[in-house]
């Protein structure tokens, strides 16, 4: 029997876990994976190595029609300030409806794929299988993000941290075009007492709950 495409959407706020999350799941079932956050960084990126001005509209909407979702590599787009350049063209209408085609076209390939992200459930892929909305408190994530911070020999306030973190959230929720929250029909996944083991099993249960039915 062949089991028909297998689609996951995982949605949530910035350190609540769902990209390790994403990232797992898609190996224990064989999809592919795309954090599409990476997506807009990699848009701001160009933007940065062509000398265009952040909020250049054109000339970002022409970077994410031409972006290659194959070839996002994190280590280069996870920069700080290819982040905060993000922030800027991820709020563009024209860049969100060519990204948000080319992930579509992402999961519509081969087996299915996991997608991460903060619009996945509710506009990426609003029909998908298994839509996961993963949170935790803004206090808790911000000692994870301070805690990769400081693994990596990088130097941070946990106040300045949280801090971010608030602003942050506030703006992926408050956008006009699609804002950051969970589909009505996502699992709520909680991970402010849990560790990844606990979290990832709890995923699991809902994705093979689902290749039951």
């Amino acid at each position: 029997m062949i089991r028909p495409r297998l689609t996951i959407a995982i949605d949530g706020p910035a350190a609540s876990g769902k990209g390790t999350l994403a990232r797992r799941i898609a190996a224990t079932y064989g999809l592919a994976h795309l954090d599409t956050g990476l997506s807009y960084r990699a848009v701001a990126k160009a933007l940065i190595d062509a000398g265009a001005a952040l909020d250049d509209e054109a000339a970002a909407r022409r970077a994410a029609e031409v972006l290659d979702l194959s070839a996002l590599d994190a280590g280069i787009l996870s920069d700080h300030v290819i982040g905060e350049a993000a922030s800027k063209v991820a709020v563009m209408v024209p860049v969100r409806q060519a990204l948000v085609a080319a992930q579509r076209r992402f999961a519509e390939t081969g087996k299915g794929a996991v997608l991460d992200g903060r619009d996945i459930g509710t506009v990426v892929l609003p029909d998908a299988d298994v839509k996961l909305y993963v949170t935790a408190s803004a206090e808790r994530r911000a000692e994870r993000r301070h805690a990769e911070i400081l693994s990596k020999g990088g130097d941070a306030r946990l106040e300045d941290v949280l801090e971010d973190l608030k602003r942050r959230d506030a703006r992926d929720m408050g956008r006009a075009d699609s804002p950051l929250k969970p589909a009505a029909d996502a699992h709520l996944l909680d991970t402010s007492e849990m560790d990844i083991e606990t979290a990832f099993q709890a995923a699991c249960d809902l994705v093979d709950r689902h290749r039951a039915e």
